[in-house]
Protein backbone atom coordinates (compact mmCIF):
# COMPACT_ATOMS: atom_id res chain seq x y z
CA UNK A 1 0.00 0.00 0.00
CA UNK A 2 2.98 2.05 0.28
CA UNK A 3 3.45 4.89 -2.69
CA UNK A 4 6.17 4.05 -4.79
CA UNK A 5 9.31 6.86 -4.71
CA UNK A 6 8.85 9.80 -7.20
CA UNK A 7 10.98 9.37 -10.55
CA UNK A 8 13.44 11.44 -10.66
CA UNK A 9 12.88 14.17 -13.87
CA UNK A 10 14.92 13.37 -17.02
CA UNK A 11 15.92 17.02 -17.19
CA UNK A 12 18.73 17.00 -14.44
CA UNK A 13 19.93 20.58 -12.54
CA UNK A 14 23.15 21.75 -14.19
CA UNK A 15 25.37 22.85 -11.03
CA UNK A 16 27.77 24.47 -13.14
CA UNK A 17 25.07 27.29 -14.02
CA UNK A 18 26.07 31.26 -14.11
CA UNK A 19 27.10 32.56 -10.64
CA UNK A 20 25.81 35.64 -10.95
CA UNK A 21 22.64 34.61 -12.03
CA UNK A 22 22.27 32.41 -9.15
CA UNK A 23 22.75 34.98 -6.78
CA UNK A 24 20.48 36.82 -8.87
CA UNK A 25 17.70 34.47 -7.98
CA UNK A 26 18.38 33.85 -4.74
CA UNK A 27 17.86 37.94 -3.92
CA UNK A 28 14.45 37.54 -5.91
CA UNK A 29 13.28 34.33 -3.96
CA UNK A 30 13.85 34.58 -0.23
CA UNK A 31 13.11 30.82 -0.33
CA UNK A 32 15.22 29.98 -2.95
CA UNK A 33 18.13 28.03 -0.99
CA UNK A 34 15.21 25.98 0.50
CA UNK A 35 13.58 24.92 -2.52
CA UNK A 36 17.19 24.46 -4.20
CA UNK A 37 17.74 21.99 -0.92
CA UNK A 38 14.33 20.62 -1.42
CA UNK A 39 14.76 19.53 -4.77
CA UNK A 40 18.06 17.60 -3.86
CA UNK A 41 16.93 15.80 -1.27
CA UNK A 42 13.94 14.66 -3.88
CA UNK A 43 16.02 13.49 -5.90
CA UNK A 44 18.28 11.81 -3.43
CA UNK A 45 14.84 9.90 -2.48
CA UNK A 46 14.22 9.16 -6.55
CA UNK A 47 17.90 7.56 -6.36
CA UNK A 48 16.40 5.75 -2.64
CA UNK A 49 19.18 7.45 -0.73
CA UNK A 50 16.91 8.09 1.98
CA UNK A 51 19.41 8.84 5.00
CA UNK A 52 21.11 11.35 3.02
CA UNK A 53 17.61 13.08 2.05
CA UNK A 54 16.36 13.36 5.46
CA UNK A 55 19.70 15.38 5.83
CA UNK A 56 18.88 17.62 3.02
CA UNK A 57 15.43 18.12 4.33
CA UNK A 58 16.02 18.67 7.73
CA UNK A 59 18.65 21.41 6.71
CA UNK A 60 15.65 22.95 4.31
CA UNK A 61 13.50 22.72 7.38
CA UNK A 62 16.15 25.16 9.28
CA UNK A 63 15.55 27.47 6.74
CA UNK A 64 11.40 27.51 7.13
CA UNK A 65 10.42 25.13 10.15
CA UNK A 66 7.23 25.42 8.54
CA UNK A 67 7.38 24.70 5.26
CA UNK A 68 4.57 21.53 4.79
CA UNK A 69 6.11 20.40 1.36
CA UNK A 70 9.52 19.65 3.14
CA UNK A 71 7.96 18.18 6.16
CA UNK A 72 6.11 16.03 3.89
CA UNK A 73 8.98 14.91 2.23
CA UNK A 74 11.21 14.58 5.56
CA UNK A 75 7.71 12.57 6.86
CA UNK A 76 7.72 9.83 3.94
CA UNK A 77 11.54 9.60 3.67
CA UNK A 78 11.23 8.63 7.49
CA UNK A 79 8.55 6.10 6.55
CA UNK A 80 10.46 4.13 4.14
CA UNK A 81 13.24 4.08 6.78
CA UNK A 82 10.48 2.11 9.08
CA UNK A 83 11.17 5.13 11.26
CA UNK A 84 7.35 5.22 12.27
CA UNK A 85 7.59 6.83 15.47
CA UNK A 86 9.99 10.18 13.71
CA UNK A 87 7.68 10.20 10.90
CA UNK A 88 4.55 10.48 13.44
CA UNK A 89 5.76 13.56 14.62
CA UNK A 90 6.80 14.92 11.33
CA UNK A 91 2.72 14.04 10.46
CA UNK A 92 1.52 15.71 14.12
CA UNK A 93 3.85 19.15 13.15
CA UNK A 94 1.98 19.23 9.70
CA UNK A 95 -1.65 18.73 11.10
CA UNK A 96 -0.95 21.09 13.50
CA UNK A 97 -0.23 23.86 11.02
CA UNK A 98 -2.86 22.33 9.05
CA UNK A 99 -5.38 20.13 10.11
CA UNK A 100 -7.57 19.63 6.90
CA UNK A 101 -4.17 18.52 5.45
CA UNK A 102 -5.95 14.97 3.95
CA UNK A 103 -2.28 13.80 2.44
CA UNK A 104 -0.91 13.74 5.87
CA UNK A 105 -3.91 11.95 7.75
CA UNK A 106 -3.64 9.32 4.65
CA UNK A 107 0.17 9.17 5.68
CA UNK A 108 -0.73 9.15 9.27
CA UNK A 109 -3.11 6.16 8.73
CA UNK A 110 -0.48 4.22 6.42
CA UNK A 111 2.18 4.82 9.33
CA UNK A 112 -0.03 2.86 11.58
CA UNK A 113 -1.28 0.46 8.87
CA UNK A 114 2.35 -0.43 9.13
CA UNK A 115 2.13 -0.96 12.80
CA UNK A 116 -0.61 -3.03 12.59
CA UNK A 117 -2.70 -0.21 14.71
CA UNK A 118 -5.71 -0.75 12.49
CA UNK A 119 -8.20 1.12 14.63
CA UNK A 120 -5.74 4.30 14.98
CA UNK A 121 -5.17 3.82 11.04
CA UNK A 122 -9.19 4.02 10.67
CA UNK A 123 -9.80 7.52 12.98
CA UNK A 124 -6.92 8.95 10.96
CA UNK A 125 -8.05 8.15 7.39
CA UNK A 126 -11.82 9.49 9.07
CA UNK A 127 -9.81 12.83 8.86
CA UNK A 128 -7.94 12.15 5.34
CA UNK A 129 -11.66 11.77 3.61
CA UNK A 130 -13.46 14.22 6.11
CA UNK A 131 -10.72 16.69 4.80
CA UNK A 132 -11.78 15.73 1.35
CA UNK A 133 -14.23 13.53 0.24
CA UNK A 134 -12.73 13.22 -3.11
CA UNK A 135 -9.42 11.64 -2.11
CA UNK A 136 -9.80 8.42 -4.02
CA UNK A 137 -6.63 6.64 -2.35
CA UNK A 138 -7.66 7.80 1.46
CA UNK A 139 -10.90 5.84 0.40
CA UNK A 140 -9.24 3.01 -0.73
CA UNK A 141 -7.33 2.60 2.31
CA UNK A 142 -10.04 3.00 4.53
CA UNK A 143 -11.39 0.39 2.67
CA UNK A 144 -8.42 -2.12 3.13
CA UNK A 145 -8.48 -1.34 7.07
CA UNK A 146 -12.00 -2.18 6.76
CA UNK A 147 -11.68 -5.33 5.78
CA UNK A 148 -8.30 -5.97 7.96
CA UNK A 149 -10.66 -5.20 10.85
CA UNK A 150 -13.72 -7.68 9.29
CA UNK A 151 -16.10 -4.90 9.11
CA UNK A 152 -16.99 -6.54 5.40
CA UNK A 153 -20.37 -4.15 4.35
CA UNK A 154 -18.70 -0.84 5.37
CA UNK A 155 -15.20 -2.23 3.57
CA UNK A 156 -16.78 -2.35 0.30
CA UNK A 157 -18.43 0.31 0.33
CA UNK A 158 -15.74 2.28 0.98
CA UNK A 159 -14.06 0.67 -1.63
CA UNK A 160 -17.12 1.32 -4.10
CA UNK A 161 -16.85 4.93 -3.37
CA UNK A 162 -12.79 4.90 -4.32
CA UNK A 163 -13.50 3.44 -7.72
CA UNK A 164 -16.14 6.08 -8.42
CA UNK A 165 -13.59 8.40 -7.85
CA UNK A 166 -10.97 6.74 -9.90
CA UNK A 167 -11.32 3.45 -11.46
CA UNK A 168 -7.81 2.04 -11.14
CA UNK A 169 -8.51 1.09 -7.46
CA UNK A 170 -11.00 -1.47 -8.78
CA UNK A 171 -8.02 -3.56 -10.77
CA UNK A 172 -5.66 -2.70 -8.22
CA UNK A 173 -7.95 -4.11 -5.82
CA UNK A 174 -8.16 -7.30 -7.80
CA UNK A 175 -4.30 -8.68 -6.32
CA UNK A 176 -4.78 -6.63 -2.89
CA UNK A 177 -4.12 -9.43 -0.14
CA UNK A 178 -5.73 -6.65 2.42
CA UNK A 179 -9.21 -7.49 0.78
CA UNK A 180 -8.80 -11.06 1.76
CA UNK A 181 -12.23 -10.68 3.89
CA UNK A 182 -14.77 -9.27 1.24
CA UNK A 183 -13.70 -11.41 -1.90
CA UNK A 184 -16.34 -14.15 -1.58
CA UNK A 185 -18.35 -11.41 -1.23
CA UNK A 186 -21.22 -10.68 -4.28
CA UNK A 187 -20.09 -7.18 -4.10
CA UNK A 188 -16.78 -7.89 -4.86
CA UNK A 189 -17.52 -9.96 -7.45
CA UNK A 190 -19.52 -6.94 -9.37
CA UNK A 191 -16.49 -4.94 -8.63
CA UNK A 192 -14.56 -7.53 -10.90
CA UNK A 193 -17.08 -7.13 -13.49
CA UNK A 194 -16.59 -2.81 -13.25
CA UNK A 195 -12.17 -4.10 -13.92
CA UNK A 196 -13.72 -6.23 -17.02
CA UNK A 197 -16.29 -3.89 -17.82
CA UNK A 198 -13.32 -1.32 -17.99
CA UNK A 199 -10.96 -3.70 -19.78
CA UNK A 200 -12.80 -3.85 -22.73
CA UNK A 201 -13.51 0.40 -23.04
CA UNK A 202 -9.86 0.52 -23.13
CA UNK A 203 -10.13 -1.49 -26.33
CA UNK A 204 -9.29 -5.10 -25.19
CA UNK A 205 -11.79 -7.38 -26.57
CA UNK A 206 -10.35 -10.85 -26.43
CA UNK A 207 -10.60 -13.24 -23.54
CA UNK A 208 -6.96 -13.26 -23.26
CA UNK A 209 -6.20 -9.80 -23.50
CA UNK A 210 -8.65 -9.14 -21.03
CA UNK A 211 -7.37 -11.25 -18.60
CA UNK A 212 -3.35 -10.04 -19.71
CA UNK A 213 -5.01 -6.77 -18.53
CA UNK A 214 -6.68 -7.28 -15.54
CA UNK A 215 -4.55 -10.25 -13.59
CA UNK A 216 -8.01 -11.91 -13.41
CA UNK A 217 -7.60 -15.95 -13.09
CA UNK A 218 -9.63 -16.62 -16.14
CA UNK A 219 -12.26 -18.73 -14.50
CA UNK A 220 -12.82 -15.47 -12.86
CA UNK A 221 -12.65 -13.54 -15.75
CA UNK A 222 -15.25 -15.56 -17.96
CA UNK A 223 -17.43 -15.59 -14.92
CA UNK A 224 -17.67 -12.11 -15.00
CA UNK A 225 -17.89 -11.15 -18.95
CA UNK A 226 -21.24 -13.67 -18.56
CA UNK A 227 -22.74 -11.64 -15.78
CA UNK A 228 -21.99 -8.72 -18.00
CA UNK A 229 -23.75 -10.25 -21.48
CA UNK A 230 -26.81 -11.43 -18.77
CA UNK A 231 -27.18 -7.81 -17.63
CA UNK A 232 -26.85 -6.57 -21.62
CA UNK A 233 -23.23 -3.95 -20.27
CA UNK A 234 -21.56 -6.08 -23.52
CA UNK A 235 -22.35 -7.43 -26.30
CA UNK A 236 -20.22 -10.98 -28.01
CA UNK A 237 -19.41 -11.24 -31.52
CA UNK A 238 -16.55 -13.68 -33.16
CA UNK A 239 -14.16 -13.37 -35.60
CA UNK A 240 -12.55 -16.06 -37.52
CA UNK A 241 -8.86 -17.41 -36.29
CA UNK A 242 -7.55 -19.45 -38.93
CA UNK A 243 -10.10 -22.68 -38.63
CA UNK A 244 -11.45 -21.75 -35.71
CA UNK A 245 -13.28 -18.55 -34.36
CA UNK A 246 -12.73 -16.30 -31.29
CA UNK A 247 -15.12 -14.31 -28.99
CA UNK A 248 -15.22 -10.81 -29.24
CA UNK A 249 -16.76 -8.59 -26.51
CA UNK A 250 -17.50 -4.84 -26.91
CA UNK A 251 -20.07 -2.56 -25.10
CA UNK A 252 -23.34 -2.26 -25.56
CA UNK A 253 -24.37 0.97 -27.52
CA UNK A 254 -25.98 2.62 -24.96
CA UNK A 255 -23.00 1.97 -22.34
CA UNK A 256 -20.61 2.72 -24.80
CA UNK A 257 -22.14 6.27 -25.29
CA UNK A 258 -22.05 6.81 -21.35
CA UNK A 259 -18.73 5.80 -20.78
CA UNK A 260 -16.78 6.77 -24.03
CA UNK A 261 -14.40 4.35 -25.60
CA UNK A 262 -10.83 3.98 -25.85
CA UNK A 263 -9.65 2.65 -28.95
CA UNK A 264 -5.74 1.22 -29.06
CA UNK A 265 -3.74 3.06 -31.62
CA UNK A 266 -0.16 2.56 -32.83
CA UNK A 267 2.20 0.85 -30.40
CA UNK A 268 -0.48 0.34 -28.26
CA UNK A 269 -1.04 3.97 -27.10
CA UNK A 270 -4.69 4.55 -25.83
CA UNK A 271 -6.34 6.77 -28.28
CA UNK A 272 -9.76 8.20 -25.97
CA UNK A 273 -13.06 8.66 -27.89
CA UNK A 274 -15.05 11.31 -25.89
CA UNK A 275 -18.55 9.97 -25.11
CA UNK A 276 -21.35 12.54 -27.33
CA UNK A 277 -22.39 15.28 -27.32
CA UNK A 278 -19.34 16.60 -25.08
CA UNK A 279 -21.39 19.07 -22.66
CA UNK A 280 -20.32 22.79 -22.34
CA UNK A 281 -16.78 22.57 -23.36
CA UNK A 282 -17.14 26.06 -24.49
CA UNK A 283 -18.75 27.10 -21.57
CA UNK A 284 -15.75 25.78 -19.54
CA UNK A 285 -13.50 27.60 -22.18
CA UNK A 286 -14.97 30.95 -21.40
CA UNK A 287 -14.65 30.55 -17.43
CA UNK A 288 -11.39 29.60 -17.75
CA UNK A 289 -10.93 33.00 -19.99
CA UNK A 290 -12.95 35.07 -16.67
CA UNK A 291 -10.88 32.97 -13.89
CA UNK A 292 -7.40 33.99 -15.63
CA UNK A 293 -8.28 37.71 -15.48
CA UNK A 294 -9.14 37.55 -12.43
CA UNK A 295 -6.52 35.83 -10.81
CA UNK A 296 -3.92 37.92 -12.96
CA UNK A 297 -6.11 40.78 -10.62
CA UNK A 298 -4.95 39.08 -7.82
CA UNK A 299 -9.02 39.84 -7.10
CA UNK A 300 -9.49 37.37 -4.35
CA UNK A 301 -13.11 37.29 -4.48
CA UNK A 302 -13.72 37.57 -8.10
CA UNK A 303 -11.56 34.08 -7.86
CA UNK A 304 -13.60 32.13 -5.13
CA UNK A 305 -16.37 33.32 -7.20
CA UNK A 306 -15.33 31.32 -10.42
CA UNK A 307 -13.80 28.58 -9.12
CA UNK A 308 -17.69 27.76 -8.28
CA UNK A 309 -18.01 27.38 -11.81
CA UNK A 310 -15.77 24.47 -11.88
CA UNK A 311 -16.98 23.31 -8.47
CA UNK A 312 -20.60 23.10 -8.68
CA UNK A 313 -22.11 20.21 -10.58
CA UNK A 314 -25.24 22.42 -11.77
CA UNK A 315 -22.63 24.19 -13.59
CA UNK A 316 -19.64 23.22 -14.90
CA UNK A 317 -18.20 20.75 -12.05
CA UNK A 318 -19.78 17.19 -13.10
CA UNK A 319 -18.09 18.08 -16.46
CA UNK A 320 -15.14 18.50 -14.32
CA UNK A 321 -15.13 15.88 -12.30
CA UNK A 322 -15.76 13.64 -15.45
CA UNK A 323 -12.62 14.84 -17.01
CA UNK A 324 -10.72 16.95 -14.81
CA UNK A 325 -10.59 15.13 -12.47
CA UNK A 326 -7.07 15.67 -10.50
CA UNK A 327 -7.63 19.50 -11.60
CA UNK A 328 -11.02 19.51 -10.08
CA UNK A 329 -9.95 18.64 -6.51
CA UNK A 330 -7.03 20.99 -6.86
CA UNK A 331 -9.41 23.99 -7.32
CA UNK A 332 -11.71 23.01 -4.59
CA UNK A 333 -9.01 22.81 -2.37
CA UNK A 334 -7.74 26.35 -3.73
CA UNK A 335 -10.84 27.79 -2.91
CA UNK A 336 -10.49 26.81 0.68
CA UNK A 337 -7.69 28.24 1.49
CA UNK A 338 -8.20 31.33 -0.44
CA UNK A 339 -10.82 32.10 2.10
CA UNK A 340 -8.56 31.37 5.41
CA UNK A 341 -5.49 33.03 3.48
CA UNK A 342 -6.73 35.54 1.18
CA UNK A 343 -4.17 37.51 -1.09
CA UNK A 344 -0.94 36.22 0.22
CA UNK A 345 -1.61 32.45 -0.70
CA UNK A 346 -3.42 33.84 -4.44
CA UNK A 347 -0.14 35.94 -4.70
CA UNK A 348 2.18 32.84 -3.71
CA UNK A 349 0.21 30.30 -5.98
CA UNK A 350 -0.58 32.20 -9.19
CA UNK A 351 1.77 30.44 -11.23
CA UNK A 352 0.64 27.38 -10.42
CA UNK A 353 -2.98 28.19 -10.71
CA UNK A 354 -2.81 29.98 -14.21
CA UNK A 355 -0.54 26.88 -15.68
CA UNK A 356 -3.45 24.81 -14.32
CA UNK A 357 -6.18 26.08 -16.26
CA UNK A 358 -3.99 26.52 -19.14
CA UNK A 359 -3.37 22.84 -19.40
CA UNK A 360 -7.40 22.25 -19.20
CA UNK A 361 -7.69 24.97 -21.94
CA UNK A 362 -4.63 23.34 -24.11
CA UNK A 363 -6.96 19.79 -23.45
CA UNK A 364 -10.84 21.38 -24.09
CA UNK A 365 -9.14 23.39 -27.45
CA UNK A 366 -7.99 19.86 -28.50
CA UNK A 367 -11.97 18.22 -27.61
CA UNK A 368 -13.18 20.88 -29.43
CA UNK A 369 -11.40 20.36 -32.60
CA UNK A 370 -11.64 16.77 -32.60
CA UNK A 371 -15.93 16.97 -32.33
CA UNK A 372 -15.39 19.65 -35.60
CA UNK A 373 -13.77 17.12 -37.41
Amino acid sequence: MKKPFQKKSNEKEIESKNTDLSKETSLVDPDYNRKKLFKKGVNLMADEKLEEAVEIFEQALRIDPNSIETLMKLGYARFHLEEYNEALKIYDKILDIDVTNPEAWNLKALVHYEQKKYSKALDAIEKAVESDPTYGMAWYNKACFLSLVNQVPESLEALKRSIEIDVKNARKSIRDKDFANVKIEEGFKRIVEVVVLESIRQGYHTLGAIVWTTFLDKAVAEDALRKLLEKGLIVQHEKRDGLSKIPIYDLAVDVAERMGNEKKGLFGITKKQLPKPVKNLKELSQAIQSVRESIEEENVEKTIDIFEEFIDPTKSGEQMIEQFFEEHREIRLWKIRLKDRGVDYLIENKDKMLNLFDNIEVTITKKLRNEIS
